[in-house]
């Protein structure tokens, strides 16, 4: 199970980055984003680039894949994930689909469920303490 929300959690990171700069052609403006385009941009006002910037490689989709590395890293070492990522997810995806009804926070919705039982589950012990 956690393996699993490990899994979607990364592919709907890496998801959103990667369309974002192809599919919604956020990379167009990178050029914008290293020359010092955005320095004095105006957050309430955004600016196109400064847009593309927080909707691609500045966006939540980068600290997701992270998030689910770890997730997969713990699984593969035998250490049950702590369940505040699960709910510290769950909440975000709750908020993002109440704000955001046409997003696919379902695939975020079931990772956190996954994350959730996986938690309660009990700690497997390493196999270096098994061998002794």
């Amino acid at each position: 199970m956690i393996a699993w929300a490990g899994r979607l959690i990364v592919l709907f990171g890496a998801a959103h980055t990667i369309l974002a700069l192809t599919l919604m052609r956020a990379a167009r403006y990178a050029g914008d984003w290293f020359t010092g385009a955005l320095w004095h941009d105006d957050l309430a006002a955004m600016s196109p680039a400064n847009s593309a910037l927080w909707l691609s490689l500045d966006s939540f989709g980068v600290p997701l894949i992270l998030v689910g590395m770890t997730v997969l890293w713990f699984d593969r070492h035998g250490i049950t994930p702590p369940p505040f990522i699960a709910w510290a997810l769950g909440l975000w995806t709750v908020f993002g689909a109440v704000v955001l009804l046409l997003t696919p926070w379902p695939i975020m919705a079931v990772a956190t469920g996954l994350l959730i039982a996986g938690s309660r589950r009990p700690a497997r012990i390493p196999d270096a303490v098994e061998a002794v």
